[in-house]
């Protein structure tokens, strides 16, 4: 089952169910988050809780997707109480693609950090199940106020050196009334950073993924295929700038999900009943890393059969939000 939330011509959210070129509405259902704290309350799963309220009108998927009334498949009324975070050297391949950003390693001693930290996962990141292996790279990417919506253009910051996408797997969670986390599915997402400033020094890491992102614009529900092979592309003026596969699921990944999850979860500041969490699992497929460089007006398209429609989003500049040397004083 995949599940969508969108708007009415008059705004009133829904939820839908995908359905052949169809949204069917979840009746009675307005957000994922509440459908899915009710289906916590009743003991259920989330697909069970959509057949006990049952289905009512369709709309048209194409419609809704052309029109940008199609929202996150996952989101927070207060956008404080949604945390979107990352992991990366999660997947086989993905450590060249970020070590060309950084140092070539030589032996083992001259190892870069990059390369050290990928070796630890392919040794240590697939423990048996209920232990925990070795932890991954984790970064704090925003708050729920940088999602855009499928459709939307991602901004670009007057300070941002580059607008590079990134093509991954993302977790919904959201933290029950029992504090524990629970995985409502998965999107394909756009994790969208600065590569130019992380080649700098991978100490601007930090600062690189303080960017916008995108995922959805279906959740899917059930549990991940071993095997995931999607479409990451770039498009410019109508015709294809760059593309390539990517791939994805726990086969081609260095981390099992379970693993990538409990070094999350870990934290108790991150078990807040109610909130929501949106984590993308890295991947190993980079534009930036093959020469390419966007420029507003190039829409990136991420796709994978299994999760439904396509991932569109543009880029386009904005105005600095902060100016220096306007701190207020009290």
């Amino acid at each position: 089952m995949r599940l969508v939330q969108f708007e009415l011509i008059n705004g009133e959210r829904r939820v839908g169910v995908v359905e052949e070129g169809l949204v069917r509405e979840v009746l009675d259902a307005r957000t994922v988050r509440d459908l899915a704290l009710a289906a916590i309350e009743a003991g259920k799963n989330l697909e069970q809780q959509v057949q006990a309220l049952g289905l009512g009108l369709s709309h048209d998927y194409a419609e809704l997707l052309t029109q940008c009334r199609i929202l996150p498949p996952l989101d927070h009324p207060d956008p404080a109480h949604m945390l979107v975070s990352g992991t990366g050297l999660t997947h086989l391949g993905s450590a060249s693609a970020r070590d060309k950003m950084h140092q070539q390693i030589g032996d083992e001693t001259a190892m870069t950090d990059t390369m050290r930290i990928f070796k630890w996962g392919v040794e240590g990141g697939k423990p048996a199940a209920g232990q925990a292996g070795v932890q991954p790279e984790w970064f704090y990417k925003g708050d729920g106020s940088i999602v855009v919506r499928p459709g939307h253009p991602f901004p670009v910051p007057p300070f941002a050196e580059d607008a590079g996408e990134e093509p991954e797997l993302s977790g919904l969670y959201v933290i029950g009334p029992d504090a524990r986390p629970y995985r409502l599915g998965y999107a394909v997402g756009n994790e969208f950073s600065d590569h130019v400033m992380e080649r700098k020094n991978y100490l601007y890491l930090a600062h690189s993924k303080l960017r916008s992102c995108s995922y959805g614009p279906e959740l899917r529900l059930g549990e991940l295929p071993q095997h995931l092979a999607g479409t990451s592309r770039i498009l410019r003026d109508g015709e294809v700038l760059w593309q390539n596969e990517f791939l994805s699921g726990e086969a081609n990944m260095c981390h099992s999900l379970e693993n990538l999850e409990y070094h999350h979860f870990k934290y108790s500041q991150f078990l807040r009943p109610g909130d929501v969490h949106i984590h993308f699992f890295g991947t190993a497929t980079l534009s930036f890393a093959e020469g390419i460089r966007t420029r507003p007006g190039d829409l990136f398209e991420i796709s994978q059969a299994e999760f439904g429609a396509p991932l569109i989003n543009g880029i386009t500049p904005v105005e600095a939000a902060f100016e220096p040397g306007t701190v207020g004083t009290l």
